[in-house]
């Protein structure tokens, strides 16, 4: 296929494609398109592949020794460190082979998410689960040597392990749910002030245990945004919550809404400890705490702000997280505004 006559139209094919590719004769690269240079370096061209490539595997494949030729080659640290490529080989008539490399960073990446994911779900499953066991089976054993006291203590604490899993499993499928509608944008029009009275209502009695003071400014005449009513809703409940579960006892947690451009701008703002700054880029990841006692203690599940992320991003809106250590935490969520219909 190569040779110094067809030199143009055969770099003209390769330039075309937009994956790195390399045309490679004798173990040594004739050609390298555009993106195979920026991959592996502008200089490759009359190279070795052993020079080019640092991977045994690969190497063996294009020198021609391999005793499986042709087999597709995944290399790990091409390029960067992080990114993860899959080598795949033709051949050619003339004893030339035809390289393309397919980038499966992202395909890589996701499969550890889902792996970490079953790996934390499973730890943060088998803490309660563990806990109910042990009361539940010194109830069952010891029932008639325990105090009524000791017995309504052990029980107060089987329930409280049982409705943590149960908040635990519940935003687990709220999750699942959000994640596999992100491509279905939310079409209805919804007004703000009223989602966030009914998000109070439910979070009342967490805001009296505290001695919190909710203070809302939310105009009455806010444009209303495209959204989903349970998952505003969901979103609502979590950030107030937050706010509540993380701020001081005895200060204010506020919540304003109000219109910026094309958007409607919610922020929630609580007087609590704050979060550092090398916290702030990983708080929406999946079971991420910064202090994960205390997190628990407080009842929260760590799956709180990745919600939130999911609902926003499903809404087509932008989420930011502004924090300030010893003052407190400010959430901004920015919602995109409905508009009115066409007469």
């Amino acid at each position: 296929m190569y040779s110094e006559a067809g030199e143009g139209p055969v770099r003209q094919l390769f330039e075309a494609l937009k994956e790195p590719a390399l045309l490679v004769a004798q173990g040594t690269i004739r050609v390298g398109n555009r993106a195979a240079r920026r991959l592996l370096g502008e200089e490759i061209e009359g190279r070795h592949v052993a020079a080019a490539i640092p991977h045994p595997a690969a190497v063996e494949q294009l020198s021609g020794v391999s005793e499986h030729p042709f087999a597709e080659v995944e290399l790990v640290g091409l390029g960067e460190s992080r990114r993860h490529w899959l080598m795949r080989v033709a051949p050619l008539d003339d004893a030339s082979v035809f390289v393309r490399f397919a980038d499966l960073s992202e395909a890589r990446a996701a499969e550890q998410m889902r792996v970490d994911f079953v790996a934390n779900a499973s730890h943060e499953l088998r803490t309660p689960l563990a806990t109910l066991v042990g009361y539940a089976e010194t109830l069952r054993e010891q029932a008639e040597t325990l105090d009524s006291a000791t017995r309504d203590r052990f029980t107060s604490i089987v329930h409280e392990e049982a409705r943590r899993m149960q908040r635990l499993v519940e935003d687990l499928i709220s999750l699942s749910r959000i994640e596999a509608e992100r491509f279905s944008r939310p079409k209805d029009s919804l007004l703000l002030p009223p989602l966030i009275e009914q998000a109070l209502t439910a979070c009342r009695g967490m805001a009296d245990e505290r001695g919190c003071d909710i203070r809302v400014a939310a105009p009455a005449d806010l444009p209303p945004v495209v959204g989903e009513r349970s998952e505003l809703l969901q979103l609502l409940d979590n950030l107030i919550m937050n706010a509540l579960r993380y701020g001081r006892p005895g200060t204010p947690v506020r919540i304003t809404a109000e219109p910026e451009r094309d958007m409607v701008h919610l922020a929630i703002a609580d007087e609590g400890e704050g979060i550092a700054a090398e916290h702030i880029p990983r708080i929406t990841e999946r079971f991420y705490r910064v202090d994960p006692s205390r997190s628990r203690s407080l009842g929260g599940t760590g799956l709180g702000l990745s919600i939130v992320k999911h609902i926003v991003e499903r809404h087509r809106g932008r989420l930011t997280i502004e924090s300030e250590e010893g003052r407190g935490t400010t959430v901004h969520v920015l919602l995109p505004m409905a508009r009115p219909p066409l007469s």
